[in-house]
Order: structure tokens, then sequence, then C-alpha cells
């Protein structure tokens, strides 16, 4: 099972109300959740390892959740409120308010965590889960107690006004970076990650010096690039879509290149330091294809698996 580690909250969609001005619409969601939608929709085994609360949102995510095939056993309960994110659309692109004060989420500490997690294959960490102690820590020390029996990968997905301790951020981004063997980056995740003039190229090989085998370097419409444990890189294009909004395409898209990965028998620590060109391609296109069909659509949508 691929258990995915990290924020699940509540979405605020902007939509025209029948008297003109806009409302919000709660929508379930959140980097991490988002990912293990995706997951359970193509049909992987996966589960959820967050905070959610016992409120009416709370109510809603585990209701999506189960919905979406994804196994709760790994969720923390509390009374504590839910995470709104209150989204602002573009031509397009999110941008996001969040308050997540005390929230469930954020909330979560060590002695929260299971004292074993059976039949887990592969860890998935990232978003604003993070940013933000003590659950940020909490999810470090999750990685790092079981970076040596499970494939770790992370999106980092750096939201840079929900960082109030750079300092600490950037100590633990990249003691996860050292942990995992796969990393998901964008381009502005990796300028912001290392701050230099050097190009994209050079700055992907200085992430890739830190330990991940593959790091995989998404461009939005220009599509990805990634790089493989014996060096060599190998790009996917995009899809061609007529984009409703962008919310949840990274989400969808690392949903897509675990279940390519796990379907080919691949999340384990030895093969995913021999992986090959083919894999690595056949996993990124998946993930691609996945992400064109989320962002034809509003909001976190990820596919099920016979929409592909």
């Amino acid at each position: 099972m691929i258990l995915c580690c990290g924020e699940a909250l509540i979405d605020m969609i902007p939509e025209q109300t029948v008297r003109g001005p806009d409302g919000y619409v709660p929508r379930s969601g959140g980097a991490i959740f988002n990912t293990a939608i995706g997951l359970g929709r193509l049909g992987c085994r996966t589960g959820l390892l967050s905070g959610i609360s016992t409120d009416v949102f709370g109510h809603q995510l585990m209701a999506d959740l189960r919905a979406s095939n994804v196994d709760t056993r790994y969720v923390i309960r509390s009374d504590r409120p839910t995470t709104l994110a209150f989204v602002k659309l573009s031509d397009g692109h999110a941008s996001y308010s969040f308050f997540d004060e005390n929230s469930a989420g954020r909330m979560i500490a060590p002695d929260d965590l299971p004292g074993e997690i059976d039949d887990i294959s592969a860890l998935y960490f990232g978003g604003i889960s993070l940013a933000c102690a003590p659950g940020a820590e909490t999810y470090a020390q999750l990685a790092e107690a079981h970076a040596r029996e499970c494939v770790v990968m992370v999106d980092p997905n750096i939201r840079p006004s929900f960082i109030a301790d750079e300092p600490s951020f950037r100590d633990r981004i990249e003691r996860m970076i050292k942990l995992a063997d796969i990393v998901k980056v964008s381009d502005e995740d990796l300028n912001w990650i290392i701050q230099s003039a050097d190009g994209l190229e050079t700055k992907v090989a200085q992430l890739k010096k830190l330990g991940p085998s593959i790091v995989i370097l998404t461009r939005g419409k220009s599509g990805a690039q990634a790089w493989l444990p014996d060096g060599r890189s190998i790009f996917v294009a995009s899809q061609k879509v007529d984009v409703v909004d962008t919310v949840g395409a990274g989400d969808t898209f690392n949903a897509g290149v675990l279940a390519s990965l796990s379907e080919a028998g691949l999340l384990t620590k030895t093969a995913i330091e021999t992986v090959s060109e083919h894999d690595v391609a056949e996993a990124i296109g998946f993930g691609a294809r996945a992400a064109a069909i989320n962002v034809g659509r509003a909001g976190a949508n990820p596919p099920w698996r016979d929409e592909l």
C-alpha cells in the first residue's frame, strides 16, 4: 500500500451565485489528500495519514476518502478545526489564503503516530504539511523512522506566503530530500530551494547530490523532465487540453506517477535504484495524462481509471 502523509483540508472555491456575486463552495482538498484520492481512483491500494477534525468538514473529508477507496485506518481524528483554504482563480491559476491556526492537521504530534505501519511499500510527503510546526516535524520524524524500508517520494510544493520560519523550513526540506528516493519539483519550487543564477539542469544536479534516485521537474504546459539514477534524463510533453483551472494538477500528476511505478512492481528500494528509462517515461506520461483530465474540470477532481 502507498501511504500518503500530510494535509487534508477544505478548498473554498469561488462560484457565482444566482444573484451575481461570487460565493464559496467547500470542496475537499489539500495536496496530500488529492494525491491519495487520485491513487484510490486509479485502483492503487492507498491510505492517508493525516490529522482530520470531527467537525462537519472533517466528516466531508472522511466520506470523500472512503468514496474513492482510500484506507482511513491511519487518520488521526480530533475535535480541532479543519484547515480552510480560500481560493482565488486568475486565468485558471489558483492562489490561496489559508486559515490553519490550531487545526486538526497542523497540531498532530509524534505521540499520535502509529507504532508500526504494516504492509506499506511507499510513503508520500509534501505540501503545506511540511511547513508548519508541530505537524511538519511529526511528518519528518515519520519519514526518518521508515525511509530504510519504504520508498519515499517528496513533493515540496513550496508556498512562500505560508512559511513562517524559513530557516527551519529549509532545513526540514533538505532533510526530507536526503531521505527521498523520488523528488518531484516544479520549476518555481526548484528556484526557491536553490536560489542562484544557475540554470535548471545545474540546480537539478545539486538536488540529486543530496540523495534521491529520481528527480522529476514539471513545467506546466512545457512538459516534464526526469533525471534517472544513472544521470540520464528524459522529457515527456504535456497533454494539450482546454484548461478550466489548475487546482490539484500537480497532485494528480504525482498520483499517476506513483500508480504507474506501483503497477510495474517498482516501489521497492532496490528497484527504484535501477529503474529503466522506459519505466520512468511510462510513469511520467501516465501522470501527465491523469493531470490533463484534472485540469479540464473545476477544482481538484482526479480521474477514475476508466477515464484513462
